[in-house]
């Protein structure tokens, strides 16, 4: 590689920005961004000087000359590259944010304990920049914007981002080939949490495609007589595959199934895709099993399934009664509890849960027990004036470091539901993280377990547990398991919640809102647990107030 001014300026440039990020000598860090400046602005490349010439030039003084010289010998700047091996990737990334400096990168870093950009992003979303000198509103919705920006730039996305942009493309695509057909399929049609293609199946003539997305910015990348991949400015694939009416529908079947799914069918029913199917119901007629929507069509496991018994009619979006698990301006959200009952109330729900941080979430406001008196209180006049609905007071509880709840047992006793979720030091082996939330669990004050594994979608992996182990936990203290219906988190993994309903633990889809926009988050969590098969019986948000009533009296038994 030849190693030209460019490339020195900007190794001494980010050496400069990860000192100030950790914290290091001021005088020398401006000497290293001032030589940085000064070397992208020369006329002549460094490689072609003598070493004293390099000396010699205003603005690098020996310290800094000898270390280029040393990238202009090995292509590498030995300071900078023991800092980096000191600092989390997601920090270095940070630094590729517009708006986020060393010193903002520093806080967020070392005072919010916040190691990605995902994080940063979901902790935008509750609003905790603003307790933190130095991050106004403003701010923090520019950094907010300016990631939003960044990750739409990397290629993958969240179903709730890819689902606008590709009704987007289907809308232009309709009215520039109104007499053509377009169906989404693939990984969308089966609603992933994260989407990484669009996919259709199309009729269109392939040249009249290609030149109309040409037209539209869009760069071809590869093409066949099957199919055609595009991408534009949004990273992401757009492939098309050609049908003609004739087989349309077994070619939709088929870029709607995963790959083991389609292998297994094709094994199980022998498959004939020369058919000229009518609809997707005709192909599972003629191959005698039950039908299987596409949003199911993930683990082979489920055509045997469906080749005894038809599958069990899955959670709709209108079976939710009601928002549990939301956070309003007493901790970190941004309205107050009677315009969230209010909203509630306009869309239809029956009750509202509120579930505001506990006093060790100090970044997010969490309530001591004074302000808990003070916010039921409050509560219990609201019920009086938008009776027969009902808010019932609760808590988000954290699950501190040796597992036990934020409060004493009088303060938890004080309200309907606990719902206990690990908010920090959520870098523990699996033995911690399984002993911290088992503890969790076995609290009889525990009546819901949040977001299980801390994960945040193509950012966060979330701590390692035994899955098993805790759902079996939860079967046995009579504690449900939340779906947190966030798009960024949709925590539990809705892969483990057919084990989790073998095992009859209920799962609540709750929407951990901040917003009163959050509340329509409950959409994401219902795509998802039908992925799962997850039915309404089985869903603690879907039961009516009656229900759920007589539910926290079941749980309150749990305390002796």
């Amino acid at each position: 590689m030849a190693i030209d001014n460019g490339y020195i300026s900007d190794q001494l440039s980010l050496l400069s920005k990860l000192m100030d990020i950790h914290g290091e000598n001021a005088f020398k860090i401006k000497s290293y961004s001032i030589a940085a400046f000064t070397i992208d602005k020369l006329p002549e490349q460094l490689s072609t000087m003598a070493p004293e010439k390099i000396f010699a030039i205003k603005g690098i003084g020996e310290n800094t000359g000898k270390k280029i010289i040393g990238i202009l010998q090995t292509g590498e700047l030995a300071p900078l590259t023991e800092l980096i091996a000191k600092t989390p990737p997601g920090i270095l990334e940070m630094l590729k944010i517009k708006g986020l400096g060393p010193k903002k990168i520093a806080t967020i870093w070392k005072e919010m304990e916040i190691e990605s950009i995902g994080e940063l992003l979901y902790a935008c979303n509750e609003n905790r920049l603003l307790l933190y000198k130095g991050f106004g509103e403003k701010t923090q919705n520019s950094v907010r914007e300016s990631i939003e920006f960044y990750l739409k730039s990397q290629g993958a996305y969240l179903f709730s981002e890819a689902v606008p942009f590709a009704s987007l493309v289907q809308k232009s695509l309709s009215t520039a080939f109104p007499n053509e057909k377009f169906q989404l399929t693939g990984s969308i049609r089966r609603q992933l949490e994260v989407i990484d293609k669009l996919e259709w199946v199309t009729t269109a003539e392939p040249e009249k495609l290609k030149t109309f997305l040409s037209s539209q910015d869009f760069k071809v990348e590869t093409e066949s007589d099957r199919q055609i991949v595009l991408k534009g400015d949004q990273n992401i694939p757009l492939i098309f595959h050609f049908a003609n009416l004739q087989n349309f529908i077994s070619l939709l079947f088929e870029t709607s199934c995963s790959d083991a799914f389609w292998q297994a069918w094709k094994q199980k029913t022998k498959w004939d895709d020369s058919v000229n199917y009518p609809s997707e119901e005709a192909i599972f007629e003629t191959a005698k099993i039950h039908f299987i929507p596409a949003f199911q069509r993930e683990d082979a496991s489920i055509i045997d399934e469906a080749g005894k018994n038809s599958l069990p009619s899955v959670i709709q979006l209108t079976d939710i009664k009601s928002i549990i698990h939301s956070h309003s301006n007493w901790s970190d959200g941004s309205f107050t509890i009677e315009e969230m009952a209010k909203t509630c109330i306009e869309k239809g729900f029956e009750y509202l849960v509120i579930s505001d941080h506990s006093k060790s979430a100090f970044y997010a406001n969490g309530l001591t027990e004074e302000r808990i008196q003070e916010q039921h209180r409050y509560i219990d006049e609201l019920n009086k004036k938008f009776a027969p609905f009902k808010i019932f007071k609760s808590i988000e509880s954290d699950i501190l470091n040796d597992g036990s709840l934020d409060y004493s047992d009088p303060i938890l006793s004080t309200f309907d539901l606990v719902i206990a979720s690990v908010h920090s030091n959520l870098k523990m082996s699996e033995d911690k993280a399984m002993a911290r939330l088992l503890k969790a669990i076995e609290n009889p004050y525990t009546n819901i377990l949040g977001h299980m594994t801390g994960r945040l979608l193509l950012s966060r992996p979330g701590y390692p547990l035994d899955h098993k182990k805790i759902i079996e936990a939860c079967a046995a203290n009579q504690v449900v398991i939340e779906l947190n219906a966030h798009p960024r988190r949709l925590d539990i993994d809705w892969r483990w919640i057919k084990y989790a309903l073998e095992k009859e633990v209920l799962i609540s889809i709750d929407p951990d809102a901040h917003y009163l926009s959050g509340f329509d988050d409950i959409l994401y969590g219902t795509l998802v647990a039908q992925k799962a098969g997850l039915t309404k019986e089985r869903n603690l948000s879907s039961f009516g107030l009656s229900a759920f009533e007589k539910f926290l009296a079941t749980q309150k038994s749990k305390i002796h």
